[in-house]
């Protein structure tokens, strides 16, 4: 037992020594991944301390919500919030417990840049904004709301968009997250994926939201189902093996109930649903949110659980 203690502790300082002779900390070895595993959080109601849940459960990134327009082609959060504000602190606080974060563009409220911008140039400009001012390594669209998602024209600015902001920053991550049928995309999100091939708008993960689409039932078998049929559209789009399929698809779910009655989503149906993920190799896994990961109604995810449960299976997932 000695002996393998000091063959893992030889091992350590071996890797501390290489991303020494490399020029980088060697806490820069196990940086966070932003896309992967991170719950949403938000700046509303029950906001949630991101340092006591970094703690709490282990969890080292969040997709923040939400970036929007402040009625021009301006983006704030929540489009009311400067970059520089209070938000900036958040993310300095997550990033100084050793996490990183990925903003959120769009959700379903609020003015949409991807609407309210003119051209691809002037949306590209929006997100360059916000990718300066926190030095980001990916971001997420949120493509929901009828004004983006059921528009072709949006729809076509945004892909135009991200192929203009990662051509300027090379290594970005851009992440579509938008709704579902029970058995994948709906012809509109058929349209955005077939769109990005034609325009040539390198989306690294195509996350889809498998709740709000239903009156009940077995979530994981859904969720299971819907996001098979987002693996197989992106197959057939690109031409990518199954592997490759899934690991450029993700899901964003919701803890306990959701917008619709009678649909709950539960502790054991979200760790099926970690269990699939991590058997398929998934590219994202996450959910909405860490603000409601408690106990109850109000602000909480109106089912019996432990606090943090949700944001806890999240943060045990490694892809």
């Amino acid at each position: 037992m000695q002996s393998l203690r000091r063959l893992a502790t030889l091992a350590l300082a071996a890797g501390a020594a290489l991303a020494t002779t490399a020029g980088l900390a060697p806490s820069a070895m196990a940086a966070p991944d932003p896309v992967l595993a991170s719950p949403y959080l938000y700046q509303w109601g029950g906001q949630s301390d991101p340092a006591a849940a970094m703690s709490a459960t282990g969890v080292k990134s969040f997709t923040l919500a939400f970036m929007l327009s402040n009625g021009t082609c301006n983006p704030q959060w929540d489009g009311n919030r400067a970059l520089d504000g209070s938000d900036a602190s958040l993310i300095k606080t997550i990033r100084d417990a050793g996490g990183d974060v990925i903003p959120s563009f769009g959700g379903w409220s609020g003015n949409k840049l991807g609407a309210t911008c003119a051209s691809p140039e002037d949306l590209a400009g929006a997100y360059q904004k916000v990718i300066d001012a926190y030095q980001l390594k990916a971001i997420d669209l949120d493509i929901e709301n009828t004004d983006e998602f059921e528009n072709p024209t949006v729809q076509d600015r945004i892909l135009n968009a991200v192929k203009i902001t990662k051509d300027k920053n090379p290594g970005l991550r851009v992440v579509v997250t938008m709704g579902t049928g029970t058995t994948g995309p709906t012809d509109t999100g058929k349209r955005l994926i077939t769109q990005a091939k034609a325009l040539g708008a390198d989306i690294d993960v195509w996350s889809v939201m498998p709740f709000d689409f239903s009156s009940g039932g077995d979530m994981a078998a859904m969720t299971e189902s819907a996001v098979d049929g987002l693996a197989a559209e992106l197959k057939s789009t690109f031409g990518w093996d199954d592997a490759t399929a899934y690991s450029r698809s993700g899901l964003s779910s919701m803890n306990g109930n959701t917008d619709n009655a009678g649909e709950t989503v539960t502790v054991d149906n979200f760790t099926s649903i970690r269990d699939y993920a991590t058997s398929h190799h998934l590219g994202r896994f996450t959910f909405w949110a860490t603000n409601r990961d408690c106990s109850g109604s109000g602000d909480c995810s109106g089912i019996d659980q432990e606090q943090y449960a949700f944001t806890k299976i999240v943060a045990g997932y490694n892809g």
